[in-house]
């Protein structure tokens, strides 16, 4: 055995690189001052890194730094289970002698996973099983990771635990007893176990036969027993060099023995928490597993362009001191609060936040060569900031990518499955139907008009179920278009219908259904090729999955899945300017780093729940406390602050509530004190208001619009009088202008709709059974079994209906016993009065006992106000008898001597009531009926001349008690004006 380097011998190959140093350009210049020497001293080298971002950063320093060609050493990633990204090729040898079992890929474990989790409980649906599966496979890798045998488990005193988290470790370990026997089923182990393997092996077979060239492992912090394993070997190579990011040398002992981890008091037993959550634990661990101590790393000699000052070094570290020893703070110099070339910038929303890192990052460009860098865990943050940038034409890669869900092939899938769940309900159907992808190119033309017009088709209450219930309510409107669409989704139906599918039918279907609907554009470009990937994935381990999956769970479980795919940028976006998630950071530099984000819960993050494992079984197994990822994410925060330039960013709140700020900020504000305040960019700040600030608003007047007397009609119906005196405007926007509001798709049934249906039915009643009181009820009940009624209406609707149609019924017998006769209903004549033809529909006219003509409206709420009438307004029954005595209507003749409102509200116990805005004798306050129709003329000659034959202009709100309705609010600018006027 080789003798270890320590103190007995040459020093240890251990360095670390202080967080004011610009990583990978310093590392970059020790190692051509090391080994650049001679032309091939670096290419028979070796780096280790932690993942690829790693070693691309490394590459970009390496082209910098050389200033001509250059032979490069190897770099390998040594894999990172949170990229997903698997071991060097280099550290895998093909021709190795006894090579390790090809892995498991994450897809099939999962799929296993989720069938051994639903058979051990089978009230699982598939995508919670899957997800479960998914917290159980990472709870799994830790073990492997920290090399904790799965029996330690069964051999553990689980003490008080609540019945909860009795009956979660209990099924987790019914499902990791069977997993070993999965496995070898397979031929396969772990990727966790397989790259501890890898790294093992490496350890030894480079102390029986050191590598010729030199071996540097630079970045890496993972702490797993493998990992410090290898890396003491590399230590302690004859040309190994193990460089670690901002381990602090100089954090005092007494601050530096709190971290942990602690031994157990001996009166107590009791063992004090570690501090996991400082940035320094997870390298304190590391060493501690190396063999090696603190003291033991030197400096790295070497330094770079880009990096910051000593002083900043060391006023990190007094920020990111436990809370313990932060009483020091106080007895801080002022030179030891600067902050110098730190900006801070606090904003008040999100949309600010992110509009002022994108002026930072275009100020930044304006310097040549100047480089600068988002830093941020908030992915939303990062697209927003791209966005900006785009519209000044600055394409900005955010290396973190993007989640497949939101590409547009994700989308497109998501839709599909959704739309046929759903049983292709209206809002499913159209948004898949207008989906971009769906018929892109020389037909999404064409496409799109047949769209538009289902869409018009589908607005208001909801029509039968499927696509059978849509084409019933289209009836001869459903043209060749529809035929196109229903081919299309005829077999996607086929799949998705009732009952449960095994998941590989079910992902067969889906995929075949969008290359139906969108062709190669679907598997296009980077997120199609990942979509199609993962389909073919999920359609070949499918059935190692849960057994059988209801269509409804097909959309959560493959939303989960894409959710977990980040599709990253080609290589194409502005060369100084760049976007990183936490991890694509380690080891990145920039003249500027804008660190982004720093509210509690984002920067740090929550640490993500273990359903399986409580905190206490996890500190007895030795898994690593929840918390660690605060340390971690503690540690990037230390490493981005080290440019020379630093801002760094929040918002007052998101986009629910106040936010709370990072404690890495808060952090820094207390150390730093009046330096923090002295360190806000007002001026940026100023900017992200101002950019987009049209200036002070100027409220707009009250519209009042005065068109020429050409432009104003000369024929208005009766329904629309009281819109022109009450709100002119609205009645210039829809008759004038001919401008009318789309009612909602799947709306609710409205009380307009359901007034419309019972005019319906009336209308049929009378035209085709002459009125027959046994004939009414079963008009209502064929008009609710009929396949376009929308269900809720035929549900909650009928009792009501039934009842008000047979008080109807009722009421016409009694009335006609008594003398009455029904001239004819639902008619439409009109008459020219006051230079206007006016034109009315009625719902029926009869004659009355005495041979006047009686007026009726039916109405399916509450009848107008005797004291609207009096106002001059619900004249609607006055005209029509306006217009039967002036003949306008064919076969009617005489005087109007009665108007009634026939309601089918409830009234007290019963339905049905008959109600007149008028009076023989003028009681209560009511108009006399003798003189109603002659007021309603007045009215509406008055109303003609003003704004039909006159030229008065169509103020908005005249009479905004008499104007309810507020489809027309929004063009009038009406909450602009209204109050101040």
């Amino acid at each position: 055995m080789a003798e270890r380097r320590g103190a007995g011998s040459r020093s240890l190959g251990l360095f670390t690189i202080p967080a004011h140093r610009a990583f990978a350009d310093a590392l970059v210049a020790g190692l051509i001052r090391r080994f650049g020497g001679e032309p091939l001293g670096l290419a028979r080298g070796l780096v280790l890194l932690p993942n690829n971002r790693a070693k691309l950063a490394v590459t970009s320093a390496f082209v910098r730094a050389s200033g001509g060609a250059l032979v490069l050493p190897r770099l390998v990633a040594i894999g990172a289970d949170d990229l997903g990204e698997a071991i060097g090729v280099a550290l895998d040898p093909a021709d190795a002698p006894d090579p390790p079992p090809p892995a498991v890929t994450p897809l099939a474990r999962r799929m296993i996973l989720a069938r051994l989790v639903q058979e051990a409980r089978p009230t699982l649906d598939a995508a919670e099983a899957v997800r479960l599966a998914g917290e159980l496979a990472r709870t799994l890798d830790q073990l492997i990771v920290e090399e904790v045998e799965s029996r330690a488990l069964a051999d553990l005193d689980l003490g008080e635990l609540t019945e909860h988290w009795r009956s979660a470790v209990a099924l987790f370990q019914v499902v990791i007893d069977r997993w070993p026997g999965e496995l070898a089923r397979l031929g396969r182990i772990d990727v966790a176990t397989r790259r501890s393997m890898l790294l093992r092996r490496l350890a030894d077979r480079w102390w029986d036969a050191p590598p010729g060239g030199f071996v540097c492992a630079a970045g890496i912090t993972d702490a797993a027993p493998s990992v410090a394993a290898m890396l003491a070997r590399v230590a302690e190579l004859p040309n190994g060099l193990v460089v670690l990011a901002g381990l602090d040398r100089a954090m005092p002992d007494a601050e530096w023995d709190a971290l942990g981890p602690h031994s157990a008091d001996p009166v107590t037993g009791r063992t004090p928490r570690s501090i996991e959550v400082h940035p320094q634990f997870h390298l304190k661990q590391l060493l501690a597993r190396m063999g090696l101590a603190r003291e033991d790393a030197a400096i790295w000699p070497d330094g770079s362009d880009h990096d910051a000052s000593a002083a900043r070094g060391r006023a990190i570290a007094t920020a990111l001191a436990p809370a313990d020893f932060t009483a020091r703070w106080t007895e801080l110099r002022p030179q030891q609060r600067q902050l110098v070339g730190v900006r801070v910038a606090e904003l008040a929303t999100p949309a600010e936040e992110a509009q002022a890192i994108a002026i930072a990052l275009r100020q930044a460009i304006e310097v040549p060569d100047r480089t600068a860098a988002l830093v941020t865990p908030d992915r939303a943050l990062a697209r927003r900031v791209s966005a900006h940038c785009a519209r000044w034409g600055i394409e900005v890669d955010d290396t973190a990518g993007r989640p497949l869900s939101i590409t547009p092939p994700g989308t497109l899938l998501i839709a599909i499955v959704e739309a046929a769940a759903e049983d292709f309900a209206p809002l499913a159907l159209l948004t898949l139907l207008k989906h971009p992808l769906v018929r892109a190119g020389e037909a999404r033309g064409r496409w799109l008009e047949a769209v538009r017009r289902l869409d018009r088709l589908l607005r208001g209450p909801r029509p039968g179920l499927g696509l059978d219930g849509i084409e019933a309510s289209l009836g001869e409107k459903a043209g060749e278009w529809w035929r196109e669409m229903r081919d299309l989704l005829d077999p996607l139906r086929a799949v998705f219908v009732d009952g449960v599918r095994p998941l590989s039918v079910l992902v067969a279907g889906l995929r075949d259904a969008a290359s139906a609907l969108a062709g190669d554009d679907a598997w296009r470009g980077p997120a199609g090729r990942a979509a199609a990937d993962l389909l073919g994935e999920l359609e070949a381990e499918a059935p190692a999955g849960p057994r059988d999956v209801v269509p409804r769970d097909l959309g959560p479980l493959l939303r989960l899945l894409m959710d977990e795919v980040a599709i990253r940028p080609l290589q194409g976006g502005h060369p100084r300017l760049a976007i990183y998630g936490l991890i694509e950071a380690r080891l990145q530099s920039a003249d500027l780093m804008i660190l982004g984000g720093l509210n509690e819960g984002v920067w740090p993050a929550s640490p993500a729940p273990d359903p399986w494992l409580a905190p206490r079984i996890r500190a007895a197994l030795g898994l690593p406390g929840l918390e660690r990822a605060i340390g971690v994410a503690a540690h990037d925060f230390g490493q981005g602050l080290g440019a020379p330039a630093v801002l760094i960013t929040r918002a007052r709140r998101d986009a629910r509530s106040p936010a709370i700020p990072s404690r890495l900020w808060l952090r820094l504000a207390a150390m730093a004190g009046d330096e923090f305040d002295r360190a806000r960019d007002d001026e940026l700040q100023g900017w992200a208001r101002l950019i987009d600030n049209g200036g002070t608003p100027q409220p707009a007047a009250r519209p009042a619009p005065r068109p020429s007397a050409a432009l104003r009609p000369r024929e208005i119906s009766v329904t629309q009088v009281d819109r022109l005196k009450a709100d002119p405007f609205a009645f210039y926007a829809q008759r004038i202008l001919r401008l009318a509001a789309l009612d909602p798709v799947d709306a609710d049934p409205s009380a307009a709709w359901r007034g419309t249906e019972v005019h319906r039915i009336l209308e049929e009643w009378s035209r085709h059974d002459d009125c027959r009181v046994d004939a009414l009820r079963p008009r209502a009940l064929a008009m609710l079994a009929d396949p376009g009624t929308h269900p809720l209406l035929r549900a909650l609707w009928q009792p009501r209906l039934l009842a008000g149609v047979e008080w109807i019924a009722e009421t016409m017998a009694a009335e006609i016993a008594d003398g009455r006769v029904v001239l004819n209903a639902e008619g439409k004549g009109g008459a020219e009065i006051a230079g206007v033809n006016l034109s009315g529909r009625y719902d029926r006219i009869d004659r009355l006992a005495d041979g006047t003509l009686g007026i009726v409206d039916y109405k399916t709420g509450k009848a107008p106000s005797a004291s609207a009438v009096r106002a001059g307004f619900a004249m609607q029954l006055g005209l029509l008898g306006a217009i039967a005595e002036a003949g306008g209507f064919i076969g009617i003749s005489g005087t109007a001597g009665g108007f009634e409102y026939w309601s089918l509200a409830k009234n007290r116990d019963a339905f049905g009531n008959v109600t007149s805005p008028v009076d023989p004798l003028g009681k209560n306050d009511r108009i006399l009926t003798s003189e109603f129709v002659g007021q309603a003329r007045a009215v509406f000659a008055e109303a003609a001349a003003r704004w039909l034959t006159g030229d008065d202009a169509f103020t908005a709100k005249l009479n905004p008690e008499y104007a309810p309705y507020a489809e027309y609010d929004q063009l009038m600018r009406r909450d602009e004006w209204y109050g101040r006027e």
